[in-house]
């Protein structure tokens, strides 16, 4: 039996029973793998989670009863790989399953996951041609009718036809060593299929990308496109005071800093401190010894943290924009978030009085929600009339761009 199934097993029955979150499990899971089973057992894994309504949808008529919670994730993988990889036969993608039973404590269900994959095998369903949203993207109709009521319904079908893609990796040149042509020759002597995109470089192959030398050596940081774009609005300049007020892992503040050319200060904070240190060690990776990084609470005012030239302010949200990267966020109750815009005005009210006269502040997120995005900006204007609105942008996610993700430049 291949072991990379098992592994995809346990990851999904842990996701089930402690509502982890898949990417968190799979890291922790898979770190001593090859290659090539890490891409395996996360396209299990996260494929099973991302397509688990419509997994239901195909697996409900010939399953007549509800069963365990473990036959029903051993039933999900095997009609994943029935319909979602092509480059599995049906007829591993079923025995591996019958034998999946055994590994797992449930033999005794061996002969209904068998008939079950089977019928499911012989009465294929042309997913393109469901009308339901819900089903033919695994979306829960709450979520469509939400991103509908905000976007309308043809930006709400654009954006559910790239939520179960692979997100794209993008590579932020440190141009302290390297500029994007450079980085480019790097990762192609490492074996990476790459191409430039913009100032970024775009990685189209699998790989361990913190094994490489060049990460290793600081000639890169991975960041989404849209968070980068969002990053080079601050328009940070030599000499800037910068407070990053909720940054970690880092990115945007390692392209601030390095845009700054490693001169001027940038203050990166997180609430936890496990978070800053990951700040830290990335810094220090890069060769930016203009990012310190402390523990702060964004809800609260600081009177040692300096006023600043520029503020980036990048709130917890509900993460729309981020479906790609962590499926389960879909299933998210609305109502779970709707207290979040309260958060978000409090931590930018409190980042507008670190800043100078004069300066440029930028509120975002990586979320498709006005109520977080456009209303929490404007309640915050309406409070503040002394800051004006430079620029205001929604970035929707598509299959060769970045996050779905807003940002809004405010100056003062």
């Amino acid at each position: 039996m291949n072991n990379s199934r098992l592994i995809a097993f346990e990851i999904l029955y842990k996701i089930n029973r402690e509502n982890a979150y898949s990417n968190i499990a799979l890291d922790k899971a898979i770190g001593e793998y090859e290659t090539k089973d890490k891409a395996f057992i996360s396209s299990l894994v996260l494929g099973v989670t991302e397509r688990k309504i419509t997994l239901d949808y195909i697996i409900k008529p010939f399953l007549k009863a509800k069963t365990k919670p473990k036959v029903m994730i051993i039933l999900y993988l095997g009609a994943y790989q029935l319909y979602f990889m092509d480059k599995v036969p049906s007829s591993a993608a079923i025995n591996t399953s019958v034998e999946l039973a055994g590994e797992t404590g449930v033999s005794y269900y061996k002969n209904l996951i068998n008939a079950v994959l089977h019928k499911i095998d012989d009465n294929r369903i042309n997913l393109e041609s469901i009308e339901d949203l819900s089903v033919k993207y695994s979306c829960p109709e709450n979520l469509i009718n939400f991103w509908k009521k905000m976007y309308g319904a043809d930006k709400c079908e654009e954006i559910l036809k790239v939520i179960n893609g692979k997100a794209p990796v993008f590579a932020v040149p440190n141009s302290l060593y390297v500029d994007t042509e450079e980085l480019m020759y790097e990762l192609l002597n490492c074996s990476v299929d790459c191409e430039t995109d913009g100032e970024l470089v775009k990685i189209n192959s699998s790989f361990d990308l913190s094994s490489l030398k060049p990460f290793k050596d600081g000639l890169f940081h991975i960041q989404d496109k849209s968070s980068f774009e969002c990053a080079r609005a601050l328009e940070a300049k030599e000499g800037d005071i910068v407070l990053d007020i909720c940054s970690a892992p880092g990115g945007k503040a390692f392209t601030i800093a390095e845009g700054m050319k490693n001169k001027g200060k940038v203050y990166a904070f997180d609430l936890h401190e496990h978070r800053v240190k990951l700040i830290e060690s990335g810094a220090n990776r890069l060769g930016l010894s203009n990012i310190t990084s402390r523990v702060n609470d964004a809800v609260q005012f600081s009177e040692d943290i300096p006023k600043a030239d520029r503020i980036l302010c990048d709130v917890p949200c509900s993460g729309f924009g981020i479906i790609r990267r962590k499926p389960e966020i879909r299933y998210k109750e609305l109502d779970s978030v709707k207290e979040l815009p309260k958060l978000q005005l409090k931590i930018l009210e409190v980042a507008s009085k670190y800043l100078k006269d004069n300066s440029r502040m930028i509120y975002s997120t990586c979320t498709l929600n006005k109520r977080e995005n456009e209303n929490v900006v404007r309640a915050f204007l309406d409070n503040h009339s002394e800051f004006k609105l430079i620029e205001e942008k929604t970035c929707f996610p598509a299959n060769n761009g970045g996050d779905g993700f807003y940002y809004a430049v405010l100056e003062n």
